[in-house]
């Protein structure tokens, strides 16, 4: 039965690398659902991604009982944010200045989950994802 790479989950994977992450699953005896994450820093890759998930869903569909069926359903919540930030990169240089006025060593790195900077970026709002930890 094909599945998931399970060597591109969020635990197997860093830096740029898109993932498949299943956050939900739940069932009984008639049904069964699971709910995944899909994310990538490409768009095309992001793309290629949803289709492998069309191709599992129609391969594990083949054969079942004539009551069984698999219902795929795709909902683009937000893309990455990487394409709209980087648009405008005196928004990022403003933030990297202001860390070095403040004697914070910047670290450009990507963000691998959903933020609300996502979503405020497509909106027209650029918003990159800051973040300071002291160790």
């Amino acid at each position: 039965m094909p599945k998931s790479p399970a060597d591109e989950a969020p635990e197997t994977t860093e830096g740029y690398e898109g993932f498949y992450h299943l956050s939900t699953i739940k069932g009984s005896v008639d049904r069964a659902e699971m709910h995944y994450i899909i994310r990538d820093f490409d768009r095309k890759q992001f793309e290629a991604r949803k289709r492998r998930m069309m191709e599992i869903a129609k391969k594990v569909g083949k054969g079942l009982h004539p009551d069984c069926y698999i219902e795929l359903v795709i909902e683009d919540s937000y893309y990455n944010m990487h394409e709209k930030v980087m648009a405008h990169p005196h928004v990022v240089e403003i933030a990297r200045q202001a860390m070095v006025d403040c004697h914070i060593e910047p670290e450009m790195k990507p963000i691998r989950g959903g933020t609300d900077g996502a979503q405020l970026s497509f909106m027209g709002l650029p918003c990159p994802n800051l973040f300071y930890r002291r160790l």
